[in-house]
């Protein structure tokens, strides 16, 4: 009734497989895949990072922070183009040599220029390469804000 199947001995004809030795080696294209794809994504997004926004400062009452130990080095823009180096006048002839000889005393190559707004943008161009051929290449521009200028503090 039943017919029993029996496996012949020798397999059937089949061959048999040999197990698969483990690879001992660590295959890197994956590893190098990611890698290249992650520098891709970084080169792209790194430039928009650094890109300001425009933004509203808000208004502070608070004293700004002392950041020197050093008194900080002011040249001034008069209304009639005169230049002033903290509260003396020098010809602009002078200025480049007077500099050179104040960054060989001092340790901060930072400066701040206030120049009149009724003075010509050359005039303010001519005395900031001459900070920069003093030695000061680390120039900060002064100006008012609102506030000051109009005395209210909204």
């Amino acid at each position: 009734m039943g017919a029993l199947f029996q496996e012949k001995e020798g397999g059937g004809g089949r061959r048999r497989r040999r197990k698969a030795k483990p690879m001992s080696e660590i295959n890197v294209t994956p590893f190098v895949d990611v890698m290249l794809v992650l520098l891709i994504v970084f080169m792209v997004a790194a430039p928009m990072l650094t890109v300001g926004v425009p933004v509203q400062l808000p208004r502070v009452t608070a004293d700004a922070l002392p950041s020197e130990q050093e008194e900080p080095l002011t040249v001034t823009v008069t209304g009639e183009g005169a230049v002033m180096i903290q509260e003396s006048e020098v010809a602009l002839s002078e200025v480049t040599a007077r500099l050179e000889a104040i960054a060989a005393e001092r340790s901060s190559d930072r400066v701040f220029l206030r120049a009149d707004g009724a003075i010509s943008y050359e005039r303010v161009v001519e005395v900031m390469g001459a900070l920069n051929a003093g030695g000061f290449s680390n120039i900060g521009l002064v100006t008012d804000s609102e506030a000051t200028r109009d005395g209210s503090d909204d």
